[in-house]
C-alpha cells in the first residue's frame, strides 16, 4: 500500500506541472499566496502516507509536512523550498520501500 501512495503522489506531483489547468483552480489566498486545488491533493496524500508510515518515520515526515505548508503559505522564504520538500518526502518513501525496513 505504502508504494501505491508513493506513486500516487509522485504523479500528483509531477502532472503538476504539465498541462492539467482545471486542477490549479485557486480556492483561496492566505499572506499574498493562493491555495489551489492541487496544493489540497498533494496535502492529502501526505497526511495519509504520514498515517501509513511506522512510528520514528512517522514523527520526521510529520516535521517536514509542516516545513512544507509554512513554505507553501510564504512563511519561509525560501525559493522552490516546498517543491523540494516534496521531493524529499518521495526519496525518502522510496529508500524505506527499497530497503525493507
Amino acid at each position: 500500500m505504502l508504494l501505491a501512495l508513493i506513486i500516487v503522489l509522485f504523479l500528483l506531483w509531477l502532472l503538476g506541472y504539465g498541462p492539467f489547468t482545471a486542477l490549479r483552480l485557486g480556492l483561496f489566498a492566505i499572506n499574498g499566496r493562493t491555495i489551489t486545488l492541487w496544493d489540497l491533493f498533494i496535502f492529502g496524500v501526505i497526511v495519509w502516507i504520514i498515517t501509513a508510515l511506522p512510528s520514528p518515520l512517522k514523527e520526521i515526515a510529520s516535521v517536514v509536512l509542516i516545513l512544507w505548508l509554512l513554505s507553501l503559505f510564504g512563511i519561509l522564504a525560501l525559493a522552490g523550498l516546498s517543491n523540494l520538500l516534496v521531493i524529499a518526502i518521495i526519496v525518502g518513501l522510496i529508500v524505506y520501500v527499497v530497503s525493507g525496513v
